[in-house]
């Protein structure tokens, strides 16, 4: 699930290949100048596709010249995507 609370996007519950398609949706519908951070603090599980699904939002962000940064991103998550070669590529901030 996605809430939004001010300038900030917070991502509850799992994220996995079965609903990363409308969670990306759903977030790339809230992609404005208005919304600075993503909050991963919600997180219960994750598989690799939420590391898609950031990635994308950010790429789309940056396209919109926009200013978006990553907080409360989960240890799990983390490994994901430095396993993956694309942890440097996330722009942390705060609770980062």
């Amino acid at each position: 699930m996605i809430v939004r609370d001010g300038s900030r996007l917070r991502v509850q519950g799992s994220i996995n290949m079965g609903n990363v398609k409308s969670l990306l949706d759903a977030g790339l519908q809230q992609l404005n100048p208005e919304l600075k951070e993503i909050d991963f603090s919600g997180l219960e599980e994750v598989d690799s596709s939420a590391i898609s699904m950031v990635l994308e939002w950010l790429r789309v962000s940056q396209s919109r010249h926009l200013q978006l940064s990553v907080v409360n991103m989960p240890d799990n998550m983390k490994s994901l995507a430095s396993l993956y070669g694309v942890l440097e590529l996330i722009p942390f901030s705060g609770g980062g």
